[in-house]
């Protein structure tokens, strides 16, 4: 996984974007209906957790609704965000700060939250020993990010296109593998591990519309090296008709989401 990310550049893209995100963030709210039905009876009855990279809150709302003895705290990178969660949450707390360094005493969670998140943290072990800390002994760690298979339709049609056309590369964020997500849990000590992956796919009318709705939820290329803008016309024109040509069906193209889930417990004493 890429071992930097532009922080700046994701805070702002993501804290521009709070207002407008449910409208388009469709994967996004069914990942948060999945990692809850994965969670199950293993979820808390009560107590307080925390949801990290809260967003507009949707993950937080939903397990309010599901166990209304639970008490949420919410935390982001980007301010706008955890503004939009808290006035969702008004009974919630919440804090601005990063997943691999939470703003909070250990020791404080029952349950450490999180979807559609960890994709941007270029150290995951550091991340998830963040939310191991903050755990109460025997407290719950669930999580949902996006892998490496995500959006792979228009990886392969860019850089099937760069080879022809040539120009300045995008150096396109590296997300995780299911392997990686496992190691970092092991590596920090969790117990009761358990990864597994799905894969969810939307349909748009043409590739400029899935570009418009990936910019509508800040979900941009948040490697620092990557150029102002996707690439020159040529390259956009010939990705698109490489994207069409491949994997269009019934005048739709479609978008693959890789969606890797983790859970794991920290040892009760």
């Amino acid at each position: 996984m890429s071992a930097t990310v532009d922080r700046r550049r994701l805070r702002r893209n993501f804290g521009d974007r709070a207002d407008d995100y449910d409208r388009h963030a469709r994967v996004q709210q069914q990942v948060v209906v999945r990692l809850i039905r994965r969670m199950g009876n293993c979820c808390p009855e009560e107590g307080l957790f925390l949801d990290v990279g809260c967003g507009t809150g949707a993950l937080a709302r939903e397990l309010c609704r599901l166990r209304p003895r639970l008490r949420p705290v919410l935390t982001d990178l980007a301010h706008g965000m955890t503004r939009h969660g808290r006035d969702r949450l008004p009974f919630a707390l919440a804090a601005d700060g990063a997943a691999d360094a939470l703003p909070f005493a250990s020791a404080s969670f029952v349950l450490v939250c999180s979807s559609s998140v960890y994709q941007w943290v270029g150290d995951l072990p550091a991340a998830f020993a963040e939310s191991a800390r903050v755990l109460r002994p025997g407290g719950l760690f669930a999580f949902a990010l996006f892998g490496s298979e995500t959006l792979r339709e228009l990886k392969t049609a860019y850089r099937q296109a760069f080879r022809i056309v040539g120009g300045q590369e995008s150096h396109l964020h590296e997300l995780p593998r299911v392997p990686e997500v496992e190691k970092a849990l092991l590596k920090v000590g969790y117990e009761e591990v358990e990864v597994g992956r799905e894969t969810l796919v939307e349909y748009h009318r043409t590739v400029p519309e899935l570009l418009r709705g990936l910019k509508q939820i800040g979900a941009g290329n948040a490697s620092p090296l990557s150029p102002r803008g996707l690439a020159s016309r040529s390259l956009f024109q010939k990705m698109t008709e490489i994207y069409r040509h491949n994997f269009e069906k019934r005048g739709r193209i479609p978008a693959s989401y890789e969606v890797i889930y983790g859970s794991g417990r920290i040892a009760a004493f």
